[in-house]
């Protein structure tokens, strides 16, 4: 149900109240000296995870599946699931990579 704001014409009183539409117009239609207030809607935009720098548990599972599929990718290394080989493989390519970057470098 929404919140809707009034005013009385006879006080100059401003006032909430909150209602269904349809005892809306039946409020506006008993009162004749009650008139509606057109106001900015509130609108609830989405749902902000950056306080808590925590993603839901039901993501986390599809990030999972996701990581699996694509095991380079940055989004591979941080969210996949990784055994010792695979960490241990990761870390020798990578050694090796920059020691060839090393040596074209200094030529």
């Amino acid at each position: 149900m929404p919140t809707y704001n009034f005013v009385n014409s006879e006080t100059g009183e401003e006032f909430e109240s909150f209602m269904k539409i349809s005892e809306r117009e039946e409020y506006l239609k008993t009162n004749p000296h009650i008139h509606s207030v057109l106001t900015a809607p509130a609108i609830v935009s989405g749902v902000s995870t950056s306080t808590q720098n925590r993603v839901p548990d039901g993501f986390k599972d599809v990030l999972s599946k996701v990581a699996e599929a694509h095991p380079a990718s940055p989004h591979g290394h941080r969210y996949g699931k990784k055994s010792i080989k695979d960490v241990q493989t990761q870390r020798i390519v990578k050694d090796h990579v920059d020691k060839i970057t090393k040596r074209v470098g200094a030529k």
